[in-house]
């Protein structure tokens, strides 16, 4: 067999190796992504109309996250919010549009406090979805009762819900979830879900949260 051959052999076992590889990343990747984004994963894969375009969105995603300055809430920011949270709630029983109105706010003003950017709202839902994923659906499903609210077009049922919804969040925010540390699967793609965010876990409304932010919401 010629030296010509032989060269030619190798090249194309290279390249056979090369495409393994490289199917076995994506498919790697798929995994951590679907198990760190949960059920976002297929919002945004529905979304975007493409499975690698949608990958490629949520990566930007993390690496957008990971550069900003996230930081966990001191132990007295807590209290304070927690007890805003109990007055919000309070309020619902003879205000119900104007508690929906100020526990939007107080859920901004939570991530503002954590560093989280608050101008636009798709790209705060965007930001949260990275390690709040189990709860970031119901945070728009809240925002969209919101803006029916303004149009007079949601009834108190709906509002209770859109309560709901946001309190699943802001206790969701009152945790440090952003400093659990994930194991890579390649520093250049995306983080291994190993340790990340429960993003498959479902929401408990009847769970009783460290902070004890109070369950009552009777319209």
């Amino acid at each position: 067999m010629s030296v010509a051959a032989i060269i030619g052999i190798l090249v194309g076992l290279a390249a056979i190796g090369g495409a393994i590889w490289l199917l076995t990343e994506r498919k790697r990747q798929t995994k951590s992504l679907q198990s760190l984004f949960g059920p976002e994963y297929s919002r945004t894969v529905g979304e975007v109309g493409s499975q690698r375009r949608a990958e490629r969105e949520l990566v930007k995603r993390q690496e957008r996250v990971e550069a900003l300055e996230i930081r966990p809430l001191l132990a007295d920011q807590r209290n304070v919010f927690t007890q805003q949270w109990r007055n919000v709630q309070t309020m619902f029983v003879d205000d119900p549009v104007s508690a929906v109105t100020r526990a939007d706010a107080l859920v901004e003003e939570v991530m503002k406090t954590r560093g989280y950017p608050i101008a636009d709202f798709d790209q705060r839902a965007a930001d949260l979805s990275v390690h709040h994923s189990r709860v970031v659906q119901n945070y728009r499903a809240a925002r969209e009762i919101a803006e029916r609210r303004r149009r007079n077009a949601a009834s108190t049922e709906d509002l209770r819900k859109a309560m709901v919804y946001y309190r699943e969040l802001f206790e969701d925010l009152l945790e440090d979830r952003e400093s659990v540390v994930d194991r890579p699967v390649e520093r250049s793609t995306v983080r291994s879900a190993d340790r990340s965010p429960r993003a498959e876990e479902p929401v408990r409304v009847d769970s009783q949260p460290v902070n004890r932010v109070s369950k009552d919401l009777r319209p």
